[in-house]
């Protein structure tokens, strides 16, 4: 985990951390046969009687922090639960999830990064979601295959996030451009906030932690993917990925991405000073540069969806509730996670927390609907994905950040890094 991080900005980080725990055993689990979650291995339905007893759940970052006025609600609702929360640092929370299976010490419910979920379920360690418990149909689809392994649901997501692009509209209006919507738009677009005065059109990540995040829904937007239909072959070896590189690379080549790394609070600063005319990010910067640059700065930046090849994608990352096996109070466990997922709890939630809502229902509420910048948000999340949940990622994903630094660096051409990660994903296996 990236200690400089902001908590907000530490749920990226959290969906691509590369701590690993040796002393798991990754055992097999799920269906191979297809199918929905509401399948043979779907958890015993749960029925629609009021929750009691005891229910422990850890929640990462703030989101710990938060959880217990909303729990509070539930305990009103449900006069003989009790829902006790525990708050853990996102840095240490990894650890301390694989920590507990291993000892057998887990609580009733945990909320985990979603690139954790295939390394975790493939311990044995979570309960299959049980059937009928919500309608994945109504949550975005990007965001529920995060819970999905092996076609078995664990858990459901509980937030989520997505990347757009912000730009100063003040430097684009200077230009004469809009908003790109291409990826040769793009590339024109940020060269004229240039030319409007920017430093540096775009600030990039030049490769290292986290940096797949940026460069994979490249290849997803030309049809690229990570692994073959059936979940057994990784597929980095293909021209759609090959492009990715060398499209993500040609910023840096052409002078137009910042070639150092901004941190967080950083990228605010350069942002609000001009010196950067755009990056890409979650909701959670909107406050950031509001608070930061001031009543002024809200008529000088905008949000838009990113820019595509075929398809406009983003990455999609968030926040997932699981129940382990060990739970002591299953139907309570799940009663409080199926009501977390109703739309009106998460509307609620966001006026809490500033979580987005997982399920689409509750964008229909003014609160996103009627807002500039959310609503756009809520459009991207239509076209966001995440990436497959096997035990392995968090080991690809290093490998992928580590060639994209070399070829953001010109120490290695797109294709050469195209075909060591290729060939070192391959020799780490999916874990299955």
């Amino acid at each position: 985990m990236n200690r400089s991080l902001t908590p907000r900005s530490a749920r990226w980080a959290a969906a691509g951390a590369v701590v690993l725990v040796g002393t798991l055993t990754l055992a097999g689990c799920g269906r191979t046969d297809g199918g929905d979650s509401a399948g043979p291995e779907a958890g015993e339905a749960i029925d629609d009687s009021p929750a009691s007893g005891t229910v422990d759940i850890w929640a990462m970052g703030n989101e710990g922090e938060v959880l217990g006025e909303l729990a509070a609600q539930f305990e009103e609702e449900n006069p003989d639960v009790t829902i006790n929360v525990t708050a853990v640092p996102w840095e240490s929370a990894h650890d301390r999830i694989a920590t507990a299976i291993a000892g057998g010490e887990t609580p009733d419910i945990s909320m985990l990064g979603t690139t954790w979920v295939g390394e975790f379920a493939a311990t044995g360690a979570f309960e299959p979601t049980p059937e009928g418990l919500v309608d994945e149909s109504s949550f975005f689809e990007g965001s529920w295959e995060t819970a999905v392994v092996d076609d078995v649901a664990y858990g459901v997501p509980w937030y989520v996030d997505t990347r757009v692009l912000y730009y100063r509209t003040d430097l684009a209006e200077a230009a004469g451009v809009e908003p790109p919507e291409t990826w040769e738009e793009y590339t024109e677009f940020t060269k004229a906030l240039q030319g409007a005065g920017a430093e540096w059109g775009v600030s990039l990540p030049p490769g290292g932690f986290d940096s797949w995040q940026y460069v994979t829904p490249l290849a997803w937007q030309q049809g690229g993917e990570i692994l073959n239909e059936d979940g057994t072959e990784f597929t980095f070896d293909t021209p759609e990925w090959e492009e990715a590189f060398s499209f993500y690379t040609s910023f840096f080549e052409q002078g137009i991405a910042e070639p150092r790394r901004l941190e967080g609070g950083e990228i605010e600063a350069a942002f609000i000073n001009g010196e950067v005319g755009a990056f890409y990010s979650g909701p959670f910067h909107v406050s950031l540069l509001l608070e930061q640059g001031g009543e002024e700065f809200a008529d000088k930046f905008g949000v838009a969806m990113v820019p595509g090849a075929d398809s406009r994608t983003s990455f999609t990352g968030g926040g997932n509730l699981a129940v382990f096996e060990d739970t002591e109070n299953r139907d309570a466990s799940w009663k409080f996670v199926r009501w977390l997922s109703q739309p009106e709890t998460q509307i609620e939630w966001y006026d809490i927390s500033t979580d987005l809502p997982s399920v689409q229902a509750a964008w229909d509420d003014a609160t996103f609907a009627d807002d500039p910048y959310l609503s756009v948000f809520g459009e991207q999340l239509q076209d966001s994905k995440a990436p497959p949940a096997i035990a392995t990622w968090a080991q690809v994903s290093a490998v992928i950040d580590q060639e994209l630094e070399k070829a953001t660096r010109g120490d290695t051409t797109a294709a050469e890094a195209i075909a060591t990660i290729q060939e070192q994903a391959s020799s780490i296996g999916t874990g299955q």
